[in-house]
């Protein structure tokens, strides 16, 4: 398939990338410093641009499917909408073409996935550290819900470099759970999977070791 790729620079979405071109795809990576992306391959296309400027998802027409692994390093007190308002963006853009599939990753204390990562994660980090984080993952959120796409929003648990186990929980039911962790590799594994797999679309699987 040939899958467009943002946040292909970061942990996540490297994983993915390479996942992706080790299964065969033809993937375009969506990125504001190429530099950062040091993969070579013939099936690997590289975009320089930002998500922020609509333009630079022209290429997003050519496209069987978009995967946005999309993140930021702000944290503390202040505001964060690049999630929200690139996502705004990247669902008009869609639209527009007619590029109907989305696999989208947000996180553990988006939407219902809220109170489900234990007493530290739940009490201290995420209403201190990351809560402007997700307040605007729960807009992103919101922005895939009210689009016309092919959505799946994927919220992975606390995020580990550990190799691929292959083993993990995916949940849409959240009643009494309490998620662990789980490995970027099999995070980009669920998420690849996702491409020819219909059983969680317009679902918010949170997967979790």
């Amino acid at each position: 398939m040939r899958i467009f790729v943002i946040g292909a620079t970061g942990a996540t979405g490297q994983q993915i990338v390479e996942r992706g071109l080790n299964q065969g795809h033809d993937i375009t990576a969506l990125v504001r410093n190429p530099d950062k992306l040091a993969m070579q391959h013939e099936s690997i296309h590289v975009v320089k641009g930002d998500i922020l400027d609509r333009g630079s998802l022209a290429a997003v027409q050519q496209q069987d499917a978009v995967i946005s692994s999309l993140g930021t390093r702000k944290i503390g007190l202040e505001p964060v909408t690049l999630l929200s308002e690139g996502t705004k963006n990247l669902v008009r853009v869609m639209e527009q073409h007619g590029v109907k599939r989305l696999i989208c990753i947000t996180g553990l204390g988006a939407g219902d996935s809220k109170g489900h990562g234990g007493f530290v994660y739940d009490r201290l980090i995420l209403p201190s550290i990351l809560r402007r984080i997700y307040d605007d993952k729960d807009r992103q959120e919101a922005e895939i819900r009210q689009s016309n796409l092919d959505w799946t929003i994927v919220r992975p648990a606390a995020l580990t470099d550990a190799p691929a186990q292959g083993d993990y929980r995916v949940m849409t039911d959240l009643t009494g759970v309490t998620a662990g962790k789980i490995s970027r590799s099999d995070v980009a594994d669920f998420v690849l999977g996702q491409l020819t797999d219909d059983r969680y679309l317009y679902q918010t699987p949170l997967i979790s070791d």
